[in-house]
């Protein structure tokens, strides 16, 4: 019988806990390349749109807020377990949807459940990884994230263009991967040593951020937001732009670029470990600038070519601002209030990936949809304008 705590079976129980992680991330963005579909078929507004989108949002706050302690409580894969459980009911109410309403519940529900494994993940890589390479852990949970996200949409993507009736076999599909992470989690040996039984399990939240580093969290902070800004913005309204300035209706082309963002947000930050966490940061908020812009460009030169070309700026943005400021928040954090800082980080990147996305949808429906779109490159330029200046100067000691 294998040793649990051998190097061969601990790169086994990672590459486990690491594909459960990408499974649930799956989820989170398959239905992007699905939505014109979805319009068609229940005949709801672009403002609806974003709606649901945020719904996915309030899912995970929800998880973060009320849930981001439990699986430090009852054990890493007890809590993943329950996760996996609510994603297949999301996937379920998915493909059996008959209305809007049924695609908030979906939504609601999928958010939760990636939040919620989401936390137990990562922490469950952490620990795994102990004693090897600074930061690693974070890199694989942040990795395993992106991968499952850029799956997401080819995924759907290639089903809404081949399959007959893909807004149901897609769903089909993406249950039998959850099954399959619920069946590896059994895998990697649990973490938690001590854990208490439910009815000892406290819920209450725990945000905050210490008085002496509040400057030094805005800059972390306001990136997180900006380059979730972005990545909210290509997971809700890429196929809307695609079909109404583009004149690309097919769901595979949309997919793909959704996919290319995760895919180069992942691949980069598997590969710039070598890159400070100031520097990551920095060069993201550069980056994120033009990207935003280009976007606007292809949108007025109608140019797919432009849209991809900004879809890969942006996933450089992401993923080195995510690497970046999440590793700067991970320093400045003290160790006994660690959990309150990095929670209310996450709220940060979670109000980004849907605040402004709400803001374009009322903005398009008041105006145009280029308006809408040139005020979010104007806001996220000043973002990354405020995050680049707090960053420098209240810079975090080595």
């Amino acid at each position: 019988m294998r040793n649990p705590t051998s190097p061969g079976h601990n790169r086994i129980a990672l590459a486990a806990v690491a594909g459960e992680l990408g499974v649930m991330f799956v989820g989170a963005i398959l239905p992007t390349p699905l939505y014109p579909l979805y319009r068609e078929a229940f005949g709801f507004s672009a403002v609806t749109l974003t709606l649901i989108y945020a719904t996915y949002v309030l899912g995970n706050l929800t998880a973060l807020l009320f849930f981001g302690r439990l699986a430090d409580q009852i054990g890493r894969r007890a809590a993943s377990l329950p996760a996996i459980a609510i994603g297949i009911a999301s996937a379920a109410v998915f493909a059996a949807a008959e209305n809007t309403a049924w695609l908030f519940a979906a939504r609601g529900l999928s958010g939760f459940s990636t939040g919620l494994a989401s936390g137990a993940a990562t922490a469950w890589i952490a620990e795994l990884y102990a004693g090897r390479a600074n930061g690693g852990g974070a890199r694989i949970a942040s990795a395993a994230n992106f991968f499952g996200c850029a799956t997401g949409p080819l995924l759907g993507g290639l089903f809404a263009q081949f399959a007959f009736a893909p807004l149901r076999l897609c769903y089909f599909a993406y249950l039998v991967l959850l099954c399959g992470a619920a069946g590896a989690i059994f895998v990697p040996r649990e973490t938690v040593a001590k854990r208490k039984p439910l009815g000892d399990v406290s819920l209450r939240p725990r945000i905050g951020v210490p008085r002496r580093i509040r400057l030094q969290f805005v800059s972390p902070a306001v990136t997180g937001f900006a380059t979730f800004s972005l990545i909210g913005f290509y997971s809700a309204l890429i196929p809307s732009l695609l079909g109404e300035s583009l004149h690309q209706s097919g769901p595979l082309v949309a997919g793909g670029i959704v996919c290319e963002l995760f895919l180069v947000a992942a691949v980069v930050i598997l590969t710039s470990s070598k890159l400070g966490s100031q520097a990551a940061t920095l060069t993201a908020l550069l980056l994120l600038v033009p990207s935003v812009w280009i976007v606007v460009g292809a949108e007025l030169a109608r140019s797919l070519a432009l849209l991809v070309f900004a879809a890969a700026l942006g996933g450089l943005a992401g993923g080195l601002g995510y690497r970046g400021s999440l590793e700067a928040i991970n320093r400045i954090a003290p160790a006994d209030r660690r959990s309150e800082v990095v929670s209310s980080y996450m709220v940060a990147l979670f109000a980004g990936n849907s605040v402004p996305v709400i803001g374009v949808g009322l903005v398009s429906a008041a105006t145009t949809p280029l308006t809408a779109h040139v005020i979010f490159a104007a806001v996220l330029t000043a973002l990354a304008g405020i995050a680049m200046l707090t960053g420098i100067k209240f810079a975090p000691s080595k």
